[in-house]
């Protein structure tokens, strides 16, 4: 099982971000903020490190892949929730998971 959903898009960094944003509203998610993971650590610790964004407590990373490539990824709810017994969290875990999918896949 893979710990996320991706798609490459040919597209620039802002559009993807504006599909991204769009195709989130569609299925009922709401964007709570944005974080410039690049940024922030070369501002925190002067590391600049492209590609660990889905490992972070972040439900959707877009980066931009270079040659005109953007990424977008999110993680999957169902592999993140693993580790809890809680049947109720991870029914809601799948329905959650269905619509990152809904929206990676319209992207």
């Amino acid at each position: 099982m893979s710990y996320y959903m991706g798609k490459t898009l040919s597209v620039s960094f802002d559009e993807a971000v504006n599909r991204t944003v769009e195709a989130l509203k569609r299925e009922d998610f709401g964007v709570l903020t944005e974080i410039d993971v690049s940024q922030t650590l070369k501002k925190k610790i002067g590391v600049e490190f492209p590609g660990f964004g889905t490992m972070l407590p972040c439900n959707v990373v877009v980066r931009d892949a270079g040659n005109g490539q953007t990424e977008v990824a999110a993680i999957d709810p169902v592999a993140s929730m693993q580790a809890i017994d809680n049947p109720a969290l991870k029914h809601t875990a799948g329905q959650v998971c269905e619509k990152l999918e809904r929206v990676v896949a319209g992207l």
